[in-house]
């Protein structure tokens, strides 16, 4: 009894967080539609559906991320640290940080419509194949600057480098080429920045981060564990721009 107590708590718990997390959202739809517009909600009985199905997946994925990717991340974090093996460290975090990217659904919507938009303009071409090189390389340039990022953050944890120099060198260096940039591709490379730290990204990258300061001696997992996202935002504004240069400079 006691044991079917307990899973009934494991299930429930998650989906009064993804309801509390989703209630807003529903709340303001509600209110602009019934006294703004003041009209009846289209497809009340799909909403309520999507919505029920949004509730579940939010729950399974919230659920997800705290029983396997972030013990994942930490573990395999640890395990390398006590391995001693810098070199296979940066892979992994290399690695980590191209592999999480690369799949990352937000990214290959983004590459997409930037590649549709690009070819509409007549900066590419209007062929499929066209349209599909641009996009690919779009999301290579971010995963391969996603990857650098984490590997950088990976030596600062191991060396103990501030992390504002890092990051207002960065920013620097981004403001430096925006002016050489071409027009069509700045706003797409300072988008790629928040699209790469998404559903994949950010528990992997945040748990190696973590994990890592954890068990090297003398690291604070509060002051050195975090900031791994801050450069997995950063790098692929700068590379995004390079492309632009090679692609349409």
């Amino acid at each position: 009894m006691n044991a079917i107590l307990v899973s009934l708590r494991l299930m429930v718990r998650p989906l009064l967080g993804a309801l509390r997390d989703i209630s807003p959202i529903l709340v303001v739809i509600v209110v602009f539609q019934t006294l703004v517009l003041q009209q009846p909600i289209p497809h009340l009985g799909g909403m309520i559906v999507g919505f029920l199905c949004v509730l579940a997946g939010l729950a399974l994925f919230v659920r997800g991320l705290e029983s396997a990717l972030f013990p994942l991340g930490e573990n395999l974090a640890s395990a390398f640290a006590y391995k001693g093996s810098v070199f296979w460290l940066l892979l992994f975090s290399f690695l980590l940080g191209f592999g999480t990217t690369v799949a990352e659904p937000a990214l290959i919507a983004i590459a997409g419509k930037a590649a549709d938009i690009a070819a509409s303009a007549g900066l590419i071409g209007s062929d499929q194949l066209a349209r599909d090189g641009y996009a690919n390389g779009l999301r290579l340039s971010v995963a391969l600057s996603v990857g650098l990022a984490i590997l950088i953050g990976v030596m600062r944890i191991l060396r103990g480098w501030p992390l504002p120099w890092l990051i207002v060198s960065g920013y620097l260096l981004i403001e430096i080429m925006t002016p050489f940039a071409p027009e069509e591709i700045i706003g797409i490379a300072y988008d790629a920045g928040g699209v790469t730290t998404s559903t994949i990204t950010v528990p992997l990258v945040a748990a190696l981060g973590v994990g890592l300061a954890s068990a090297i001696e003398g690291r604070n997992p509060v002051l050195d564990g975090f900031g791994l996202i801050a450069l997995a935002s950063l790098l692929p504004m700068v590379f995004v721009m390079i492309y632009g240069l090679v692609v349409l400079g």
